[in-house]
């Protein structure tokens, strides 16, 4: 399918995002990779530089919500999780992060020093150091609010990289807590919708989560689901590692109130942008173990093992469903949410 224009699905992380992608960014550019390390080709959370024993880990991302303060955080603290949880699925210690912000001349005072502190407490949880930015102002009406821009560094011993392409049969699915609290969360501040319990965001920094996960060694792929949700990332999984994965309905964690507005509004909760879980592919005879540590941690403590990857039906995602069926879980055309992240 060809476009003569930029649609808002084709920044929303589903199936236009991915044709953006592989047709017209990634052929532009000739030299996409540091020797011996990860490079734009992957489609990865992140690239990787080899430095001696080390990678250093670098993922660099674009945030832009409406309403920039929303039940659980504001545009701050999105930019800031949202990067440090990238570095953080790859299995790396993340470092430090740089930002740049673009604001809209009339932008009061006061709201931009809320978000630099929104920034300031994530950091100082995560022990991660800003150490470099830039700030413009464009014309009033030439831009809704406020963009912030961040590239998140990290650290790994070489080899110890985890990717999203490392899933095999047998491996157990694990998520650390509830899906599309934050997509609905900001919905329902953007539109006015009323649930009888107060829907908060889910974003959080994941990386003391990640790094308890790592203990037993048994992770195999790794990734947040952010844009395109659950689905997209569970298909990218699939595709990418060339197994298909089947995932227990019953199993997913999802509040009582975002079954409600998905069922309201015709949503599926799969496909709803995250910014606080991580989903990963660990070996099945240390997923319990894997399980154990994650709960023990601040963000992880409702996490559960949601299904399984097997070698038939490759690049497939199965779901079976609460009745006893199953259906197809495909990659979201684009964010049925937009502006979430």
């Amino acid at each position: 399918m060809e476009f003569d224009k930029i649609e808002l699905a084709h920044g929303a992380g589903g199936k236009l995002t991915q044709q953006l992608l592989d047709e017209i960014i990634v052929p532009t550019f000739k030299n996409k990779i540091v020797k011996g390390g990860i490079g734009l080709e992957a489609l990865d959370d992140g690239a990787t530089i080899p430095v001696q024993d080390y990678e250093v880990v670098v993922s660099t991302d674009a945030h832009t919500i409406t309403p920039l303060f929303f039940p659980g955080g504001d545009l701050g603290k999105l930019a800031v999780c949202g990067t440090i949880n990238d570095v953080a699925v790859m299995g790396a210690k993340p470092v430090a992060i740089t930002s740049a912000i673009i604001m809209e001349e009339g932008f009061l005072m006061n709201n931009f020093k809320k978000i630099l502190n929104s920034m300031n407490q994530i950091l100082v949880e995560a022990n991660v150091a800003l150490i470099a930015g830039d700030t413009k102002v464009m014309p009033n009406g030439t831009l809704d609010g406020m963009i912030i821009s961040t590239t998140g560094v990290g650290i790994v011993k070489k080899g110890s990289v985890i990717t999203d392409n490392g899933l095999k049969p047998g491996n157990k699915i694990i998520i650390n807590g509830s899906i599309g609290d934050h997509g609905i969360a900001l919905l329902s501040k953007r539109e006015g919708l009323g649930f009888e319990t107060q829907l908060v965001s889910d974003c959080a920094p994941l990386h003391e989560t990640i790094e308890a996960a790592m203990k037993p060694g048994g992770i195999k792929a790794m990734k947040d689901p952010t844009r395109g949700g659950v689905a997209g990332l569970l298909n990218e999984f699939a595709q990418k590692s060339n197994v298909s994965i089947w995932i227990d309905e019953d199993k997913v964690p999802i509040k009582a109130p975002v079954i409600a507005a998905c069922e309201m509004l015709g949503f599926d909760p799969l496909a709803i942008a995250n910014e606080g879980k991580v989903v990963m592919g660990v070996e099945k005879d240390l997923a319990e173990e894997t399980l154990s540590l994650i709960k023990k941690t601040k963000y992880g403590k409702n996490a559960e093992i949601i299904g399984e990857v097997k070698a038939e039906k490759p690049g497939y995602v199965i779901l079976n469903t609460s009745i006893g069926g199953k259906r197809i879980i495909e990659t979201p055309r684009g964010e049925p949410i937009p502006r979430v992240c």
